[in-house]
């Protein structure tokens, strides 16, 4: 099963960060370079687990998320595909906000693990750990910066 790994430290209090991106909803927010706009499901709330997250990409892909797992103790939230473009399968990421014990600043980490064809798992991993991942890490620290 591969995985994908991007992290970033960031020169705020993790409690900072996590406020956040702890709104599942958030994306457009922190994130604007991939996502449009977004909207949870059937009214739930954006931290209620297992609420939908349903986003449009800004060239139009469709994608809809679960969120499986909130905790504010971890500053941790784990979601799933429940409709994506991507050809893989069994996809399940995380987001965590890491204190660094070092000053006043955060380790924020996103992974993925997921199934796909043998030969294509060398592209996904690149296109979630430095596309999706990367990109949204270093949106999140220029977003933080301008707060």
């Amino acid at each position: 099963m591969p995985k994908a790994y991007a992290s970033t430290v960031i020169d705020l209090p993790a409690d900072r960060v996590w406020a956040v991106v702890r709104d599942f909803n958030a994306l457009p927010a922190w994130a604007g370079h991939m996502v449009a706009r977004s909207e949870i499901e059937d009214g739930k709330a954006a931290d209620q687990v297992g609420c939908v997250r349903s986003f449009r990409t800004h060239d139009g892909a469709h994608i809809r998320e679960r969120l499986l797992a909130l905790s504010d103790v971890e500053r941790s939230y784990s979601y799933n595909f429940e409709t994506t473009p991507f050809d893989v399968q069994n996809y399940q990421a995380t987001l965590r906000i890491t204190p660094v014990t070092d000053g006043a600043r955060s380790l924020v980490e996103w992974w993925t693990t997921f199934d796909c064809a043998p030969d294509a798992s060398a592209q996904w991993v690149d296109t979630f750990a430095n596309g999706v991942f990367g990109g949204g890490l270093a949106n999140l620290r220029k977003h933080l910066a301008g707060s």
